[in-house]
């Protein structure tokens, strides 16, 4: 696993950025050695091995295969990331994994951020991620309004001042993407810039573009931003997931894979978008989870900071 650049901030001060070290996989192994060392096993263990190497040497997974959940851009939506992770549960998931944006526009950012500190084995920043942390760049004024209330609300927000340091310190610590073997590449937002650049579905018929986007992909690619879940193909196609029957199969092809949004779905479907990949079915499957967005958009509405436009978004579903 290849972990990217992480922009990390020290709980003294968040303007002073400093290189998170991408050696979390290492530390994990590390541990699990420490504790293979006293039946015999730690012979097995070699710095060169990552966490996931262990656990398939114990488990006879040789192949490495594995399930995990998909979710992006969470958008301060706790009904939706609650409902999305009570979804998620029965279909015994290896790892949720965090495409980023987990806050901004909604109502309970450090709510939503404890829970994917708490769940979500690996987190990738976000371009809202991002800008609680800096200056905001290319936002709309909505969106600026939203995100200097979110960094009020993870200033004095819930917790304790340690857990409110650890937040932002979880913040500043997240990689811009991770590269899991040679054939899984996770991102927010596209293959050539992992936080800001948009790849919307109409991008198809700029063939230049898509070719150039295949071309930081070695095999298939996993991301968010744009909230507009499908699967682009090296034909120049973007797939919805009603066009798949919200399955998609893995090939031998390239393939460029939105994961939609969890908490603020902008495909005409207000229901919270996250995705399963499962790497020995060699399959996508999207699934669609109703939630509560009536208590999250008056929630929105009794924020002055928070545009009303941001609460009926929820209930559009763009």
């Amino acid at each position: 696993m290849r972990l990217g650049g992480a922009v990390g901030l020290g709980t003294a001060s968040r303007q002073a950025a400093r290189q998170a070290e991408p050696v979390e996989s290492n530390r994990r192994a590390r541990k699990v050695a420490a504790k293979l060392r006293p039946v015999g096993l730690w012979c097995f263990f070699r710095s060169d091995y990552n966490w996931r190497h262990i656990v398939e040497i114990i488990t006879g997974n040789s192949r490495g295969f594995v399930k995990r959940a998909l979710i992006s851009d969470i958008h301060g939506n706790l009904e939706a990331l609650q409902a999305v992770l009570a979804d998620i549960e029965p279909h015994n998931v290896d790892d949720i994994v965090c495409l980023g944006d987990i806050i901004g526009y909604g109502p309970n950012p450090c709510e939503c951020l404890d829970l994917v500190m708490k769940r979500c084995s690996r987190v990738i920043l976000g371009n809202h991620d991002q800008a609680a942390l800096f200056d905001p760049d290319g936002f709309n004024p909505m969106a600026l309004r939203a995100i200097y209330w979110t960094r009020d609300q993870l200033d004095s927000g819930n917790g304790s001042q340690a857990q409110i340091n650890a937040r932002w310190d979880f913040l500043g610590e997240l990689p811009r993407f991770f590269d899991d073997d040679d054939d899984f590449k996770f991102v927010h937002a596209s293959p050539r810039d992992p936080t800001n650049e948009y790849v919307f579905p109409e991008y198809i018929y700029d063939q230049r573009k898509m070719e150039i986007l295949f071309g930081k992909v070695n095999q298939y690619c996993f991301m968010g931003h744009t909230h507009l879940p499908g699967v682009f193909t090296t034909s120049c196609e973007f797939v919805s997931p009603e066009e798949c029957d919200h399955r998609y199969a893995l090939g031998s092809t390239k393939l460029m894979i939105n994961v939609g949004s969890v908490g603020q779905p902008r495909d005409e479907n207000n229901q919270a978008c996250y995705v399963l990949l499962d790497t020995e079915a060699k399959e996508v499957v999207y699934r669609r989870v109703p939630y509560d967005f009536e208590q999250t958009a008056a929630k929105i509405y009794r924020e002055a900071d928070l545009d009303d436009a941001l609460g009926d978004r929820l209930k559009r579903g763009h």
